[in-house]
């Protein structure tokens, strides 16, 4: 099931031909969308001989050599192990630059705010500098959904600009994201960096990490586990959801097709749903039962307080890109993959 998306993901990139035999550094190797990234493009190199070499940027080499154990030994995967907060210490020019680090968890918000914020700002910033060294081809960050803030009940469109609150430690992440763009909008004008923006939805996928703790990876967990799927919140809250294999080709696409200077929402118009319905949905593929354990969500420093995340992919889809996962077909491989793990 996992190559079938690979192959489906690496089909929905466009003009893909242009990346073959070019390097890539790609950082947070290890995480979620990352991680399924690498394997799209060692796909490509098996199955269209595309040449392309990838330096995985991490931080545990223990982990990464676990994650990436099938690519060790394969020709153009490299591992360089060093916190992306540090000066980058390779010395070797990257055609394409994609920057994924962070924690993007709730656990880490609450626990780590500090070490949330300096990938996205400091890690950012050695990246660009990286690149202006270098004189790499382009700089694509992988920002989020979250930047649009609280107050909205209409699909965001990447103009819009919402509430969030600075003195809030939950505000490290969706701060720390908008400040990491800013500042590549600033490369772009002052340096004429070539640098696009990604702004992904929720998204989830087979490779979610053991320190995810959002609801969605819970949610899968209790099904690979055999428990009830337990819903903590009263799970009102609207979202789009991506599944990692159309977030993987819509990355992609940003990074071949997209205008410099630009940012892009990746969504999939087709997979909407609140928290609740995500939940009963896994719940109902997986063969278990949805059970509500509401706690007094209040003051949780935790809980988002953005009640309707919806965002309008039109500017993605202009390029060329179509999404292939409905919210069913993306849980449906997600357990699959993830029953073939347990």
């Amino acid at each position: 099931m996992y190559r079938k998306d690979l192959k489906e993901s690496l089909d929905s990139v466009l003009n893909f031909e242009i990346l073959y035999g070019k390097t890539f550094l790609i950082t947070g190797a290890s995480g979620l969308i990352a991680s399924f990234l690498i394997d799209l493009l060692f796909y490509a190199n098996e199955t269209m001989d595309a040449g392309i070499k990838v330096y995985a940027l991490v931080r545990s080499k223990a982990r990464a050599e676990l994650r990436f154990q099938p690519l060790l030994e394969r020709p153009g995967f490299h591992l360089v192990m060093q916190d992306v907060c540090d000066p980058i210490i390779l010395k070797e020019r990257s055609d394409y630059i994609i920057h994924a680090a962070g924690d993007g968890y709730p656990g880490a918000f609450r626990k780590h705010p500090v070490e949330t914020m300096l990938p996205a700002v400091m890690g950012t910033f050695r990246l660009l500098e990286y690149m202006k060294k270098t004189k790499g081809s382009r700089f694509l960050y992988v920002s989020s959904g979250e930047i649009y803030g609280s107050g909205h009940q209409k699909e965001l469109v990447e103009t819009d600009s919402g509430y969030v609150d600075p003195m809030k430690s939950r505000s490290c992440y969706p701060s720390a994201k908008r400040a990491a763009e800013t500042l590549c909008a600033s490369y772009f004008a002052e340096y004429g960096l070539d640098i696009v923006v990604a702004r992904p939805s929720h998204v989830y996928g087979p490779n979610i990490t053991d320190k995810d703790n959002r609801a969605s990876a819970q949610f899968f967990r209790d099904v690979q586990n055999g428990r009830d799927v337990v819903l903590k919140s009263r799970g009102q809250q609207l979202r789009s959801y991506t599944y990692v294999a159309d977030c993987a080709s819509a990355l992609l696409t940003v990074l071949t097709t997209g205008v410099p200077g630009e940012a892009y929402n990746i969504a999939n118009p087709a997979a909407t749903a609140t928290i609740a319905e995500f939940a009963e949905t896994i719940a109902r593929i997986g063969g278990s039962t949805c059970r509500f354990e509401c706690a007094d969500e209040a003051g949780s420093p935790e809980k988002t307080p953005v009640s309707y995340a919806v965002l309008n992919p039109s500017k993605l889809q202009a390029l060329g890109w179509q999404g292939c996962y409905s919210i069913q077909r993306g849980i449906r491989h997600t357990l699959e993959s993830l029953l073939l793990q347990a």
